[in-house]
C-alpha cells in the first residue's frame, strides 16, 4: 500500500528548496506519494514577522543554508529577485507581491491536478540553483513548466479568470500546517505527526517504514 505524506511548502523559503531537492531519491526509491501544499512565507502570512524577530535571523539562515546546501551538493543560490518584495535594510514588506503570489497560486493550480510536487520540481530549481538571473523575465519559467508537462500561460489565465479558487486551495493549506501542529515550512505531515525541517526527512521516513514504507523493487 502506498503511503502519503503532506509536503508544506513555500517559495522563499530556501530550507524547503533544500528539502524538495533531498526528497527526489527517496520518493523515486520508495512507494510513497509526497503532496507538496504550498503556503504564503511567513512574512506574507504574518504581517510584521521580521519586525518582530531577532535581528540576527537573516544573516543566520543565509549563513546555515548556504553549508546545508554546499555539504549535500546542492546547487544553491538566493534568488535574483527575491520572490518576496521586501526592503532587507529596513525589512519592511511591500503590500503589493507579484512575485509571490504567481508562484503560490501556480503551484496551487498544480495541486489541483495532482501535480503540485512535480511543479515545485521544475520551478524551484530556476529560483534557488543559481544558473538563472531575472527568473521572472523571458521564458525561464514557461521552460521549466513545460518540461515537466505544464502549460504555464494556461495556469496563468485560469488564475487571472478566479484568483479565489486558487486562494482559497492556499489558505485551506496554511490552516491544515496550522492544525497538524506547526506553523513553518518545510513541515512534513504524516498520519497527523508534523515533522519540521529538511534535517528531520530521515525522521519522516523512519516513522513511514514503521508503517510498512517498502522500497520501490529494482526489477
Amino acid at each position: 500500500m502506498t503511503l502519503a505524506a503532506d509536503f508544506f511548502f513555500s517559495f522563499r523559503s530556501p530550507y524547503s528548496y533544500i528539502a524538495l531537492v533531498k526528497l527526489r531519491d527517496r520518493v523515486k526509491d520508495h512507494d510513497v506519494a509526497i503532496r507538496l501544499r504550498p503556503v504564503y512565507p511567513m512574512a506574507v502570512r504574518v504581517p510584521g514577522f521580521f519586525k518582530r524577530s531577532n535581528p540576527l535571523m537573516v544573516k543566520y539562515v543565509a549563513l546555515d543554508t548556504t553549508r546545508v546546501a554546499q555539504q549535500a551538493d546542492i546547487p544553491f543560490h538566493f534568488p535574483r529577485p527575491d520572490p518576496i518584495v521586501q526592503d532587507m535594510e529596513s525589512l519592511d514588506v511591500s503590500p503589493e507581491q507579484p512575485y509571490i503570489h504567481r508562484l503560490t497560486r501556480l503551484a496551487a493550480a498544480a495541486q489541483l491536478e495532482g501535480r503540485s510536487l512535480a511543479f515545485a520540481n521544475a520551478i524551484a530549481p530556476v529560483l534557488w540553483d543559481g544558473s538563472v538571473i531575472g527568473w521572472n523575465e523571458g521564458d525561464h519559467l514557461s521552460r521549466a513548466a513545460a518540461s515537466a508537462g505544464f502549460d504555464l500561460e494556461a495556469l496563468d489565465a485560469a488564475i487571472v479568470a478566479a484568483p479565489e479558487r486558487y486562494e482559497a486551495i492556499i489558505k485551506g493549506n496554511e490552516n491544515d500546517l496550522g492544525a497538524a501542529g506547526h506553523w513553518g515550512v518545510p513541515t512534513f505531515v504524516f498520519q497527523g505527526e508534523p515533522f519540521f525541517g529538511q534535517d528531520r526527512i530521515d525522521a519522516l521516513f523512519w516513522r513511514m517504514k514503521s508503517h510498512g514504507l517498502q522500497r520501490m523493487s529494482s526489477e
